[in-house]
């Protein structure tokens, strides 16, 4: 078994067999010889919800029948305990902590970094009763539920670290990826919730590159030491709507780097006004006029520097940033890993874990198929490894015959998943092939 598919095929009969089977014996969900082994119910869970998110327990039997299983619904639904739930995330956590290495062909400006990393969190509303599992952010003490999904997205290379689960309550500051160094020569795009000046000159010593948006209320001072006025030197700015110039950011730490300024629509600003004013309302502070003012431009924070990247370059590199928020759209979309048809909190945790690791899974096949088409599209993708999942499940226990499947799937990702060409509104695809 030979080719680029091999590495996916044996990760997958090894996360969902011996090591599914030594899970179950370790949690506890397999006491005595019994029809549902932990590999057996860990197939039957991630290839039935990937084939059908919204699956029943008959659909789920199904699975299980193909897998060689005979059982019943009923039978199936008694197995959803809360020791079940503990094989399914503990399978996640060790599939979640392989890395596959992947053949990276990235051509263009993005060759000259050593991956290009987003880091980003989606948050799942769970039912009140699970909030000794998942603690949620609303009240006092946290009397919701929620659960919290962290993802370290490598746009260059395909990889995807994550998700790390977390209390919903927890702040992304507090993610574990906001606290892994990313090798010299990286790109972090970042996002306001990962904003640390620490973090910033940390990465910063160790060659690693990073564009972000600015916080606010964070000092600025020129070149010469002095407090910048932000508002006045964008004032001047407003003729031409694109500028930038060299900071020091940080009244301690005096981070240098480049300060990028993009004035933006009057209805972008209007939006974002209205946001800021809901945030005003629900946190009960007043918003300064300073703080309105700025709703009307998009700052950026860099230390590539300008040789390596325009400032216009640096303008549409930031619009990347929002393909990990497509995927978590697909996520909770096509997956559905935030909805359940039970009212049952053992199956809704196994099935939020299930489909967790058939999302895992299905990255692992798109990041080795097709990643290296920059017009690749992942809600097609994510279609066509849905359509394959029963053929997956026939398939698992003989290597040859998954390698077979997996390969001819690979085939089908590279030929049909990618996006039109739009003229008047290029894609993120069309705006990074620019980059030269």
């Amino acid at each position: 078994m030979q080719g680029i598919m091999a590495p996916i095929a044996q990760a997958i009969q090894m996360a969902l067999g011996p090591e599914a089977d030594r899970l179950g014996r370790e949690t506890g969900f397999v006491q005595r010889q019994v029809k549902l082994s932990g590999s057996t119910f860990a197939q039957t869970l991630v290839l039935g919800f990937l084939s059908h998110p919204e699956a029943s327990y008959s659909e789920l039997n199904q699975t299980a029948a193909a897998l060689g299983v005979e059982i019943s619904p009923q039978g199936l639904e008694q197995r959803f305990t809360l020791t079940a739930a503990k094989l399914m995330q503990r399978l996640l956590d060790l599939a979640v902590a392989q890395v596959l290495e992947v053949k990276d062909q990235t051509a263009g400006l993005l060759q000259s970094f050593r991956g290009v990393y987003i880091r980003d969190s989606s948050t799942i509303a769970l039912p009140e009763g699970l909030q000794e599992v998942w603690r949620g952010a609303g009240g006092s003490r946290g009397e919701t539920a929620a659960l919290k999904l962290q993802v370290n997205l490598d746009y260059r290379a395909g990889q995807v670290h994550g998700p790390m689960l977390q209390d919903g309550r927890a702040q992304d500051q507090e993610s574990p990826y906001q606290h892994e160094q990313l090798p010299a020569g990286a790109l972090h795009l970042a996002d306001l919730g990962y904003f640390n000046l620490e973090r910033l000159a940390q990465d910063q010593a160790h060659g690693v590159y990073w564009i972000t948006r600015l916080k606010t209320a964070v000092r600025l001072y020129d070149s010469a030491g002095q407090e910048m006025d932000l508002l006045g030197w964008l004032q001047s700015c407003a003729a031409t709507g694109v500028a930038e110039t060299p900071v020091q950011v940080g009244a301690q730490q005096r981070i240098p780097c480049r300060l990028v300024a993009q004035r933006v629509s009057e209805d972008m600003a209007a939006a974002r006004c209205r946001r800021l004013n809901e945030w005003a309302r629900k946190k009960q502070c007043p918003v300064s006029e300073r703080r309105r003012q700025l709703t009307r431009w998009t700052l950026l924070l860099t230390n590539v520097g300008g040789d390596l990247l325009s400032t216009q370059q640096v303008l549409t590199l930031r619009r990347v940033r929002w393909q990990v928020e497509l995927l978590f759209r697909l996520w909770k979309g096509q997956a559905k890993v935030d909805e359940w048809r039970s009212s049952k909190q053992p199956r809704i945790l196994c099935e939020i874990y299930a489909k967790l690791l058939g999302l895992v899974i299905t990255h692992w096949i798109m990041a080795v198929s097709f990643w290296q088409r920059l017009d690749r599209s992942l809600p097609q993708a994510i279609s066509t490894v849905q359509k394959f999942a029963f053929s997956i499940a026939l398939a698992i226990t003989d290597a040859d015959s998954l390698y077979q499947v997996l390969s001819k799937l690979s085939k089908c990702l590279a030929a049909g998943c990618h996006q039109q060409r739009r003229k008047t509104h290029p894609a993120t695809f069309q705006l990074v092939e620019t980059l030269t």
